[in-house]
């Protein structure tokens, strides 16, 4: 895999609008989309928003292993743009940590494999953060209207943007930050325009540089 690489990596809160630009990305920069799909064949997701001390640690273990081949398979591409990608995935262990969803025993299980991991793939030429307040999430999310997510408290969602924030502050590798909260780019075609424009001129400025494809590691 050493000379395989993602090139962009969409990421942002629920609801945020990633798969749809990754979409457009993609025939804008001729990449190949890569979904997050997973096959959560034990409805683990499901279990865990209805009892979350239980299953929070099984579901983001059986997360990250699929993270970490979807990511393997999106590197073999060599011209991939990923919706998500397992550089985001300790945002979620971590506030289940900080939640008590997790133990401090299980915290370290997961961190330990996840450094593990991480040490045999390599960072993504670029990752394009859609940043959304707290309430703007909230917003989406209930117009979208998908039944678990709807069941989750106003709170949660709250927590987990303050950890997209907070872990993209610490982000080590290629970063564009856009804050999306007035920007609808599904609607909009000038809100389209705009969005791809200043991802296409930090992705341009990368290729020509050769990009920094250095090792990270997880804060």
């Amino acid at each position: 895999m050493a000379d395989n690489k993602v090139q962009m990596v969409i990421d942002g809160m629920t609801g945020v609008g990633k798969t749809t630009l990754v979409e457009i990305l993609a025939r804008e920069l001729d990449l190949e989309p890569f979904n997050e799909i997973f096959e959560d064949e034990n409805q683990l997701l499901h279990k865990f928003f209805h009892d979350r001390t239980k299953w929070a640690f099984p579901m983001q273990i059986s997360f990250l292993n699929h993270r970490f081949r979807q990511y393997k398979q999106a590197c073999r591409l060599n011209s991939a743009i990923m919706d998500r990608s397992i550089f985001s995935d300790n945002i979620f262990a971590l506030m289940y940590k900080e939640l008590s969803y997790f133990t401090p025993e299980e915290y370290n299980v997961y961190f330990d494999l996840l450094q593990n991991m991480l040490e045999h793939i390599r960072p993504p030429m670029l990752i394009v953060y859609l940043r959304v307040s707290a309430k703007e999430a909230i917003r989406r999310i209930k117009k979208r209207g998908r039944p678990d997510e709807l069941d989750v408290e106003d709170n949660y969602w709250r927590k987990l943007c303050s950890f997209y924030d907070d872990i993209y502050r610490h982000y080590s590798g290629d970063l564009l930050v856009i804050d999306v909260d007035a920007l609808d780019f599904v609607r909009f075609k000038d809100h389209r325009i705009r969005i791809v424009g200043e991802i296409k001129e930090r992705w341009e400025s990368l290729l020509s540089s050769g990009g920094d494809f250095s090792r990270y590691t997880s804060p």
